[in-house]
């Protein structure tokens, strides 16, 4: 619990000092959303240790994911799913199809991820409740994990969710189960495993290619329908699952100075997105409305493409 209220501190005072694009000040955020004891299995949040059923599911998941993520694999994502040719939804229709989605990564959740989705938003709109495109990013930012449905090609879990990492440079043990990476092939490559790699300090965290999975592809899908929601809401989608860099504080030497600036945003939103996972069910019939009128307001300036954006693209063989 001191690990969490210690957080919670530094996120707090990170508030006064942020800046939103564009140049207005952030508020001061409220006392509106408590970080709990407990995750939704009456157990300490991201506990990868814990003797559980669960953390089997989820330790044999990183070893899958750690084994098979290499940089051309990352490569061939990217390229057949960029695409996005086959199928034009609607956000909330998106959100909906999360109902048959459980991420067997998390240790903290195994509710349908719209809970999720819901749980976040709704947390962070109690504490910023002026700041609208922060509740649509925080409705958004998973909406990739539908590369786990069967309708979008049906792809194992570990080629969606979980932690996300940099491919081309060493795999720093800031990784959770480290150990598995050991039998990745990139992790010997004499080309990869330096802690620079194929990159260089600075160089920008747009630049490096990361373990593919539901981030980088809303990623895609939003920047490939010319979105213009802030850079900050790009930044979240995209790292929002790069646990290494925000709690371990590994591959900072890479970050831009834009990139420092949207970090703290990122900071701000991995609070909700991590702590308000509970077993707090919500009512989505009562909050619906909400987020239907958010949708439309923000997309017809914001989002008019990425509202029907094409989610499905070419189906890989993985």
């Amino acid at each position: 619990m001191r690990e969490i209220q210690a957080e919670k501190q530094v996120l707090d005072t990170n508030t006064n000092e942020l800046v939103l694009d564009g140049g207005y000040p952030v508020p001061k955020a409220a006392e509106g959303f408590v970080v709990p004891d407990n995750n939704s299995f009456g157990r300490s949040f991201r506990d990868y240790h814990a003797e559980s059923e669960r953390n089997q599911t989820v330790e044999e998941f990183y070893r899958t994911q750690h084994i098979n993520q290499t940089y051309d694999f990352v490569q061939r994502m990217r390229k057949e799913y960029g695409v996005l040719n086959r199928v034009e939804m609607s956000i909330w229709e998106c959100c909906e199809l999360l109902n048959e989605v459980i991420d067997d990564s998390d240790p903290d959740l195994d509710e349908p991820q719209i809970e999720h989705l819901l749980q976040t938003a709704e947390a962070i709109r109690k504490d910023y409740p002026d700041e609208d495109w922060l509740h649509l990013t925080a409705l958004i930012h998973d909406l990739g994990k539908v590369l786990l449905h069967p309708s979008f090609g049906g792809l194992p879990q570990w080629a969606v969710v979980g932690d996300t990492f940099p491919l081309g440079c060493a795999f720093d043990e800031a990784n959770v189960h480290h150990k598995y990476f050991k039998e990745n092939p990139d992790y010997k490559n004499p080309a990869y495993n330096t802690k620079n790699g194929i990159y260089s300090e600075g160089c920008g965290l747009d630049n490096l290619l990361i373990s593919w999975g539901h981030d980088d592809y809303m990623y895609l899908v939003a920047k490939k329908n010319k979105t213009t929601l802030p850079s900050a809401a790009l930044f979240i989608i995209r790292y929002h699952s790069f646990y290494p860099l925000h709690r371990g504080g590994a591959y900072k030497q890479f970050m831009s100075e834009e990139d420092k600036e949207n970090f703290k945003w990122l900071l701000i939103f991995n609070k909700y997105d991590l702590y308000s996972k509970s077993k707090e069910r919500i009512d989505v019939e009562k909050v619906k409305p909400y987020y239907l009128s958010l949708i439309k307001k923000l997309s017809s300036v914001d989002l008019a493409k990425l509202m029907m954006a094409a989610l499905m693209p070419y189906g890989a063989n993985v």
